[in-house]
């Protein structure tokens, strides 16, 4: 049975019609917008919905983009107590020649001294230092070839399955590569695995040993709501930034890689976020337990049970594709007693014009119990002389 609810947001106005719906996968597209990146994605963070795409599972070059996972494991030791931002840790001879005349971003740590925790993030995060990486990376694994291969690991652990990394700053090796998608991963478990940390991000400068440098992410300099995350430029990727930006309850991360100068960066960036807060909204249709619709129930105590959303569902589309939005109710009926409460009865399908259909289990907002012989033969034999219930 499927109830086809023509507005999302007057439920109890609902027919019953038969008719068969593939489900598929949360996603959303508006109109069709073009950019210069080679690759790119940009995502809605609370639904997960993908707004844009281009290329985005093809290998490539991450550059100083993959400090993410270097700060991403520095958060873990933080969080878990093992570090603290007061930490002093060295500054060897090999993390100090690995970098100082290589002409790369450098936070400038003199070799034989030491820097604190805190100081060697924000080096990391604001002046993308890739002596600060080196320096991180062998305090936390002995080596920075050894904190490759615990990167690498945790990357696989997120969900990365296209990561691999040969340093802790994305300085240039064959073998270092990820992609657009792997990337957008990362950036959301940055954000939800370390709000106590993430506000890093958002700072614009960092001063050390009496060299203030600013953060190059250029979505903080002209994009209302911006607050990270992370640059990226070599010669073999181009330029490129992991960036998010928060306007309200929402938020849209974007990667993008493969650009041709830093002001091509700048302005595809800012266009592609202002892009995807314009032409796209979240909208919030069930809290779980509200109420969908009733179902039948065939040989139960009760004529009828409440079918209520099981879970909470907001979903991501393009704001043109909201008023032809409809959801529907899908069970097989009627529903044989005994009913369990929060038992899954059925599904609810979300669809709009040119979206992939979004679902949302179905289930029981009340036990019904099975009538007793008596009640059967009397209800079968009703059935048999009346026919369904309409």
């Amino acid at each position: 049975m499927i109830a086809l609810l023509k507005s999302p947001f007057s439920l109890a106005r609902f027919v019953f019609v038969c008719a068969a719906l593939t489900l598929g996968g949360a996603a959303a597209r508006a109109e069709t917008i073009e950019t210069q990146a080679r690759q790119a994605i940009l995502i809605d963070y609370k639904t997960g919905t993908i707004l844009l795409e281009k290329n985005a599972d093809e290998l490539m070059v991450p550059s100083s983009m993959s400090k993410l996972m270097t700060a991403y494991l520095v958060f873990e030791k933080l969080k878990e107590g093992s570090w603290k931002m007061d930490d002093q840790l060295p500054v060897s001879e090999t993390a100090w020649k690995r970098h100082f005349k290589s002409g790369g971003s450098l936070m400038f740590l003199p070799v034989g001294s030491s820097a604190k925790v805190g100081d060697l993030i924000r080096g990391v995060i604001i002046q993308s230092g890739n002596d600060a990486c080196s320096v991180l990376a062998e305090a936390h694994s002995g080596t920075e070839e050894a904190f490759a291969e615990e990167a690498t690991r945790k990357a696989r652990d997120l969900g990365m399955l296209h990561t691999t990394l040969r340093n802790a700053s994305g300085w240039p090796d064959p073998e270092h590569l990820t992609t657009a998608r792997d990337l957008s991963t990362l950036a959301r478990r940055l954000i939800s695995d370390f709000p106590e940390y993430f506000p890093i991000y958002s700072e614009r400068e960092f001063v050390f040993n009496g060299i203030r440098q600013g953060n190059r992410n250029p979505l903080l300099y002209g994009v209302s709501g911006a607050d990270g995350l992370k640059t990226g430029h070599t010669e073999a990727a181009g330029y490129g930034l992991v960036g998010t930006v928060k306007r309200g309850e929402r938020r849209i991360i974007m990667v993008i890689n493969g650009l041709k100068s830093m002001k091509e960066r700048s302005e595809e960036s800012a266009r592609l976020m202002e892009w995807a807060f314009r032409e796209f909204d979240n909208y919030a249709l069930f809290k779980p337990g509200d109420m969908v619709t009733d179902a039948e129930v065939w040989l139960g105590e009760a004529a009828n049970v409440p079918l209520v959303a099981g879970e909470k569902l907001e979903v991501t589309m393009p704001r043109k594709a909201r008023r032809e939005m409809k959801v529907t109710a899908v069970y097989d009926g009627p529903i044989a007693a005994p009913i369990r409460k929060g038992e899954t009865l059925g599904k609810l399908l979300i669809t709009a014009p040119g979206q992939a259909n979004v679902e949302l289990p179905l289930v029981a907002g009340a036990n019904v119990a099975k009538l007793g012989f008596t009640g059967r033969m009397s209800e079968a034999l009703r059935h048999i002389l009346l026919g369904p219930k309409r």
